[in-house]
């Protein structure tokens, strides 16, 4: 749709951007659809089409940014069965896999006549490359999470993938993805389909990237953080008598995880001073809990970056969005990472000297209460945190990345 021009002032300039319509593709998962939302929003804002292609569990969210949901249906297992994915790595690139080569026509038939001047994707949204190259259109990935660096195939890869493809279902998974590319006419390697975007923009801050010293800049751009008011997610009010406050959550699909929620209980009910909010998710019975002191407050849900404006110290499984959240409002964490990059962020953070790595297998309520006093009495982790918010303010957030997107746009568009 190529509608009107309209200009405005970006980092110091004058643009002159043309109306276009931008297709945004994700999965059903807040860790991916959540990150981006903001940007879209913005997109919205400054008198863009936006299309979201997404399956329908997320469409009211779409929805709410004045972007029109496309909505497919997907066979990745959902937050209700979180089990689904399976324990090994080649789990999760065949499950993968199969949803990308069922949602590609349903995609196709879905934009058909309607082929957008831009496509935006996320990393799981392998559909979005082969559409964008058939439709001969600039595509721009939005990573929610770290990103490869110069060396990272021999560093990291190759010990992941070399002992995959000596297996029968590695082999077969490399076959059917490597036809699949072929088939589309593009010339690229598995890995570099999987890994290696023509153009990203990163949402987490540059602090949370390993080796971001070796990050293609040319590639790779690292815009931080893109957060919004977040009313609609609700509000959260600090007790007038809590001296301070800890949250407790892992997030949205590990949340499967009684025995480390009773340790939560001994650890911090009745601490003086100090009021707990225990998010548990939606797989785990609070009976399972036993009784439960008065200064802990036990959610199944909660709105978690108002209650980080307010708290004292974070206990997270370490997940992309949680980790910049903390970062971004100053609070120390206790990282006891659950899956995938957690692991990973739960030490990059560890470094930073903001948080301490727990394993769920050390999680008991001495160490866990241990870790959160000392991370909440140190006033050198409270000066690094400052020290980080203040690189992170300078990244540019949702408004720089907007401004990407639009110079990414053809140029009649």
């Amino acid at each position: 749709m190529r509608l009107h021009e309209t200009s405005r002032l970006a980092y110091g300039r004058d643009m002159t951007v043309r109306r276009a319509h931008i297709a945004m593709f994700s999965i059903a998962a807040h860790g991916h659809v959540n990150p981006s939302i903001e940007v879209i929003r913005e997109l919205v804002a400054r008198g863009h089409r936006v299309t979201y292609a997404v399956p329908p569990a997320f469409a009211e969210q779409v929805a709410a940014t004045g972007a029109e949901p496309r909505t497919w249906h997907s066979t990745l297992p959902t937050d209700d069965d979180p089990d689904a994915w399976g324990t090994e790595t080649i789990d999760h690139l065949e499950t993968f896999l199969a949803d990308a080569l069922q949602a590609e026509p349903q995609l196709a038939a879905a934009y058909e006549g309607d082929e957008p001047d831009l496509v935006l994707y996320d990393i799981t949204a392998y559909p979005a490359r082969v559409l964008a190259h058939r439709w001969g259109v600039p595509i721009v990935q939005l990573s929610p999470s770290t990103v490869a660096w110069e060396g990272y195939g021999e560093e990291v890869g190759r010990a992941v993938f070399e002992p995959l493809m000596r297996t029968p279902r590695g082999r077969a998974f490399y076959e059917t993805f490597a036809r699949w590319i072929a088939g589309n006419g593009m010339d690229l390697s598995v890995e570099d389909f999987m890994g290696r975007p023509d153009r990203c923009l990163v949402l987490i801050p540059r602090a949370l990237q390993p080796n971001a010293d070796r990050v293609d800049e040319a590639r790779y751009t690292f815009v931080g953080g893109c957060q919004g008011d977040r009313a609609a997610q609700g509000d959260w009010q600090r007790p007038e008598d809590a001296e301070k406050v800890l949250l407790v959550s892992l997030g949205s699909s590990f949340t499967k995880q009684p025995a480390f929620y009773r340790e939560c209980v001994k650890a911090f009910g009745d601490l003086p001073g100090w009021h707990v909010v225990l998010q548990i998710g939606g797989f785990v019975d609070p009976a399972e809990l036993g009784d439960v002191p008065g200064n802990v407050e036990v959610r199944r849900w909660v709105p978690q970056l108002a209650i980080l404006r307010q708290a004292d110290v974070f206990v997270t499984h370490a997940g992309a969005g949680g980790s910049q959240e903390g970062l971004a409002t100053g609070t120390p964490m206790v990282a006891v990472p659950q899956a995938v990059d957690q692991f990973g962020n739960a030490d990059m953070l560890q470094a930073l000297g903001v948080a301490r790595h727990v394993p769920m297998a050390e999680a008991t309520a001495g160490v866990l209460r241990e870790a959160v006093l000392t991370l909440a009495g140190d006033p050198e982790v409270a000066r690094r945190l400052r020290d980080i918010r203040e690189r992170m303010a300078k990244e540019g957030g949702t408004h720089r990345a907007a401004d990407l997107i639009e110079a990414a746009l053809p140029g009649d568009a």
